[in-house]
């Protein structure tokens, strides 16, 4: 959004000194122009903010449709640092090997302290971020996507501005049979920060878990679903106004369009409980 400027130049710095291949850098400017990037960088001007999902949509288009161009997309946050010079390769080996990884999770660490929050390791047991595994969502910020995956399942819900996106694709995903890695050795330098930063984060958080809910389970399982969130919702104690907003939320991810309802198969319920995460928290 243009208010990073030098930990974008660093962030393109880093994807510079990759090994390898050279990797193609595109930055989309949301609501302003993208000025003091290197030369050979290409940048996408939007006339408005349309929210991340559709950002990255943007983004995936500058690659031909669908991202058709290439092989592999990475999405990093403005403010992120690749840690190490070897994490191109590393995307480039474990897709090779894996013909059916669909989609990396990048571990994020703190610059300063090196420690990965709870929420950005993408699986219930979470104690551990330095382990390796199958996983049943990704991470937005630091993330890379066989661009086959769009082809077969679609691209992020672009109407989600913001929160949940990332399980959307996810399960869709999961359900086309594609499997999705969390790997703690390809590592995303960020700032430790609090999701709450976001203006609408309660409101889009409640409104977005009932459009994913609405959009991708088996019917019996959405109201398990949306009730299991709304009883951790109440148990986290959030503040009256962070409640109004979730409730606003919650309301209108009910009384609004949440795009085409595509219930994934129950073998890919059985799937995500095998991996550790049932679609029902």
């Amino acid at each position: 959004m243009g208010n990073r400027p030098d930990d974008l130049r660093a962030l393109i710095d880093s994807v510079a000194k990759q090994e390898g291949e050279p990797v193609e850098v595109v930055v989309v400017g949301q609501g302003t122009p993208v000025t003091g990037v290197p030369d050979g960088v290409r940048t996408v001007d939007l006339p408005e903010n349309v929210g991340i999902p559709a950002g990255r949509n943007v983004g995936i288009e500058a690659f031909g449709p669908g991202g058709t161009d290439v092989d592999v997309l990475l999405f990093l946050d403005d403010d992120g640092l690749l840690a190490h010079t070897d994490t191109a390769e590393l995307v480039r080996q474990a897709f090779t090997a894996d013909p059916r990884l669909g989609i990396i999770s990048f571990r994020i660490a703190d610059p300063e302290t090196g420690a990965t929050q709870r929420r950005h390791v993408p699986r219930l047991r979470a104690s551990d971020p330095m382990r390796s595994s199958r996983v049943t969502t990704f991470l937005g910020g630091a993330n890379a996507v066989r661009t086959k995956v769009f082809a077969e399942v679609g691209v992020l819900p672009g109407e989600f501005f913001y929160a949940h996106e990332e399980t959307d694709l996810a399960w869709r995903a999961l359900d086309a049979d594609w499997m999705i890695d969390y790997r703690s050795d390809m590592v995303l330098l960020h700032p430790t920060t609090a999701p709450s930063r976001h203006a609408s984060y309660h409101f889009n958080v409640a409104r977005n878990r009932v459009w994913l809910a609405r959009r991708n389970l088996p019917a019996p399982l959405v109201p398990v679903y949306l009730g299991v969130w709304l009883l951790l919702t109440l148990a986290r104690r959030p503040s009256l106004s962070a409640l109004k907003a979730w409730f606003g939320g919650f309301r209108e991810g009910w009384t609004t369009p949440c795009g085409p309802r595509r219930p994934m198969r129950w073998r890919t319920v059985w799937r995500l409980t095998r991996l550790g995460r049932p679609p029902v928290v």
